[in-house]
């Protein structure tokens, strides 16, 4: 998994499905609130449920924010593309999440990743992604007020349908991080929704492996 985070020009500038349902972006050291995360899970399911064959294995890419909602820290998804229709089904389907089928690959040779994503799904504004990166070395523990702590220390998801708020809960252990380089980068994901490209380096911080379980959806207040 390898989290690239781009600083916005206005920590109050969220996107606008995030305006729209009244959550606002987090700022931090920069203000540090538009993110691409390119990964493959190697374990991820609804708490409520056991693992599905073909469902909680897959290679993902999303695009998010980082939002303060009745003071709850916590991750708002842009778009989510995934190689798997039915985790993009079900995800759709439970979470209200904007999933979209892609056809992704991910290569490693040695501590060299090579990651490509191109959607294809209608429901979705055309976007893709080629990148390459290099894998660094291991970091300290993120701790409290640090920057990594901020960017991976959220455990809750925010999302809207039909109007309303809703929250998951989300359990991980904390991220085994690993400082990373960029070496290439082409992507239209960002800019799909109507953003303009970000300026400047990104900051990337790889993790080798991280298990994720999802709580049901809450529906929550807007103020």
């Amino acid at each position: 998994m390898t989290l690239s985070d781009w600083p916005c020009a206005s920590d109050r500038q969220p996107g606008p499905s995030c305006t729209r349902t009244g959550a606002s972006s987090s700022s931090c050291i920069g203000a540090l609130s538009r993110s691409c995360c390119a990964h493959q899970f190697p374990r991820i399911r609804a708490s409520f449920l056991p693992a599905i064959p073909g469902t909680s294995a897959f290679h993902e890419l999303n695009v998010r924010t980082y939002v303060y909602h009745k003071g709850v820290p916590s991750v708002w998804f842009l778009s989510l593309d995934a190689a798997n229709r039915l985790g993009v089904w079900g995800a759709r389907a439970f979470y209200h999440l904007p999933y979209f089928n892609a056809r992704m690959s991910l290569n490693q040779t040695g501590n060299t990743i090579s990651y490509s994503s191109a959607r294809n799904d209608q429901r979705g504004t055309p976007a893709e992604l080629q990148a390459t990166w290099s894998i660094g070395e291991t970091l300290p523990t993120a701790l409290p007020g640090s920057l990594e702590f901020f960017l991976t220390e959220r455990y809750c998801l925010d999302t809207e349908h039909n109007g309303k708020l809703y929250r998951a809960r989300i359990h991980h252990q904390p991220w085994p991080l690993r400082s990373a380089k960029l070496d290439s980068l082409n992507s239209t994901m960002i800019e799909s929704h109507g953003l303009p490209t970000p300026e400047g380096e990104p900051l990337l911080h790889y993790c080798e492996e991280l298990n994720v379980e999802i709580w049901r959806l809450k529906e929550i207040q807007r103020t």
